[in-house]
């Protein structure tokens, strides 16, 4: 979905020295400050609606006969604001928030943290700007406003010759420059928590309550679907607001000590994970929903009842997937400005490593569930098939490769395909004539299994000499499986690999990872129907056709997928899955 104007922006007013605005998000040129107060995720301003908007029965019908369209014409507010400071000689920043990888020339390109300087925002989906000697045209969500726009590109604060800080720059009341940008980042953390959390609401008490009373309309799977687990999210941004609130210096808010906050609930934010796995089926459902009048009249009527700003329901589902990236990058921000000798610098960089890992591990599940469906297409290309899928109890393929298996009682040895996923060891046989298909022999439970390095040379189990083996030995029947590698270093890895399973399966416990029967069953029905269907047909992206200014070379005219959870961090490396799986191209049948 096109990821919605995250924020509205209020008239502007000058303004010398904002000290606090209602984000913290001040807009500022190098000729003239501006303060510019906004409305961030979704937010609304109150008194922007004095309307009486009646009863929602009134609502109903009145959207019944009216031809009203669902959908909002964009956040053209922001996009006046910032071209009227562009045009007034201005420099607008913006920092990247997640990747934008392009091959058209007429695009700009960028990693996640760069620097932008925006030079035109007409558009409310793409905007045009500058990095270094570069322009293009680059997707607006992909981006926010710094929160320190009269920071210059080279860090603050400024350095004398002797290589000390100047402290000569400050900002009244005996404020450097540095508590002035740290005041600043910590109003918008506070302020932007005020709002989400009013957004939440919104969402809970607009459109949730108004659903379930309408069991004509939705069941609860409906909205289970729908609006996830979006009530808990709301119950826990609750509680941790109350806690920032409670660290808050109103009198000198760079004292603010938030870092410790942070920490207290890095394990509760791993609920969003729930709810960022499930979004793309809340989108989905919302769409086929919304094909229907009465769908579009209903949300619509929710909408003006709550006197919410004009962004339809997918767009308001999206921020709170929005919201747990931005953590990592106003911590980041806060630590910047933060000096080693404050008593919170030490828990602020502690809670950055930790929303980090909340976010990677957000990135490790939404991972895991789309490899999911990589296992049961798999699965469905295996011939003769036999006893429960390997997603009832496995969600991973740590390792595949051949091997050759030895049999008691005549120690006969046969080449087989294994595929290592946690918990099990499945094993496969290449068909004579047709290497690329596989038929199903057996499994192994790894549970129940310890791995025994064999030393090359005679074993007394089987009394037969073996080269660059290994046993795994089940502990409860004592029965012993033996197996031997083509070379020392497939053995190695062969046994690294069991380790690395192990590891996986105790991490998996330890973080409550798990995969619904619900997702279980609809993985392998999705790989059943492109079994029998064939090759499935590339899914087309919708097109969005935008006006451009004619200084500008032409518009893109497809928006980029967002990485959601991207951080300004190195990549982390690409899953081994299908450079295991291509090996053996078991899809070619």
């Amino acid at each position: 979905i096109t990821s919605p104007v995250a924020f509205d922006i209020l008239p502007l007013k000058l303004h010398p020295f904002s000290q606090s605005t209602p984000t913290g998000l001040d807009c500022v040129g190098w000729k003239r400050r501006i303060s510019i107060p906004v409305i961030a995720d979704g937010a609304l301003d109150k008194t922007a609606l004095t309307d009486d908007v009646g009863s929602e029965e009134d609502l109903y019908e009145d959207f019944r006969s009216s031809n009203h369209r669902y959908g909002h014409p964009g956040g053209g507010g922001e996009q006046l604001a910032i071209n009227e400071l562009i045009s007034d000689g201005s420099v607008v920043y913006a920092e990247a928030l997640w990747d934008h990888v392009t091959m058209d020339d007429q695009e700009l390109g960028f990693k996640a943290g760069d620097v932008i300087e925006v030079m035109d925002a007409t558009n409310k989906e793409w905007w045009w700007g500058r990095i270094l000697d570069s322009e293009g045209w680059f997707p607006a969500s992909f981006v926010r406003l710094r929160v320190n726009q009269d920071e210059p590109m080279e860090d603050y604060p400024l350095k004398v010759e002797g290589g000390k800080e100047d402290d000569s720059r400050r900002f009244g009341m005996g404020q450097t420059t540095k508590d002035q940008m740290r005041t600043n980042v910590i109003n918008e953390i506070i302020s932007t928590e005020r709002d989400y959390i009013k957004h939440l609401k919104d969402i809970c008490e607009g459109y949730i309550k108004q659903c379930r009373k309408r069991a004509d309309m939705f069941t609860e799977e409906q909205l289970k679907t729908i609006f996830g687990n979006i009530e808990d999210i709301y119950r826990c941004q609750k509680k941790f607001v109350k806690a920032l609130e409670k660290k808050f210096n109103k009198d000198h808010p760079h004292l603010s000590e938030v870092g410790s906050c942070f920490l207290e609930y890095q394990t509760e934010f791993q609920i969003y994970s729930e709810y960022c796995n499930n979004h793309p089926n809340a989108c989905m459902e919302l769409s086929r929903l919304t094909k229907v009048n009465k769908y579009v009249y209903f949300f619509e009527a929710c909408r003006l009842l709550q006197k919410m700003i004009d962004i339809s329901l997918d767009g308001f589902l999206l921020t709170p997937v929005q919201k747990i990236c931005k953590y990592p990058l106003q911590l980041a921000e806060l630590l910047k400005y933060t000096n080693p000798q404050h008593r919170d610098f030490k828990d602020v960089e502690a809670a950055l490593n930790a929303m980090k890992n909340v976010a990677r591990l957000i990135n490790e599940r939404k991972r895991r569930l789309e490899n999911i469906d990589k296992i049961a297409q798999w699965q469905s290309s295996i011939e003769d098939w036999e006893g429960e899928d390997v997603l009832v109890r496995s969600s991973e393929l740590i390792y595949s490769g051949e091997l050759a298996k030895i049999s008691h009682p005549q120690a006969k040895s046969q080449q087989r395909m294994f595929f290592l996923f946690d918990h099990q060891l499945v094993c496969c046989k290449k068909d004579l004539l047709r290497r690329d298909i596989l038929y199903y022999k057996s499994r192994i439970n790894m549970d129940d299994m310890e791995i025994l390095d064999v030393e090359d040379g005679k074993d007394k189990d089987f009394n037969i000499s073996v080269k660059n083996a290994f046993k795994l030995h089940c502990r409860d029947t004592e029965e012993v499986h033996l197996f031997c590698a083509k070379k020392p270093e497939q053995k190695q890895r062969w046994l690294k690999a069991f380790e690395n399973e192990r590891r996986q399966v105790q991490l998996d416990q330890e973080t409550g990872f798990s995969i619904t029967e619900v997702q279980k069953k609809q993985a392998m029905l999705n790989a059943s129907k492109q079994h029998h269907a064939g090759k499935p047909k590339a899914v087309t992206r919708p097109y969005y056709d935008f006006l451009m200014r004619q200084k500008h070379p032409t518009l893109p005219t497809t928006l980029p997928q967002q990485q959601v959870f991207m951080l300004a961090e190195p990549k982390r490396k690409p899953s081994n899955f299908w450079q295991n799986i291509s090996r053996l191209t078991p899809f070619r049948k």
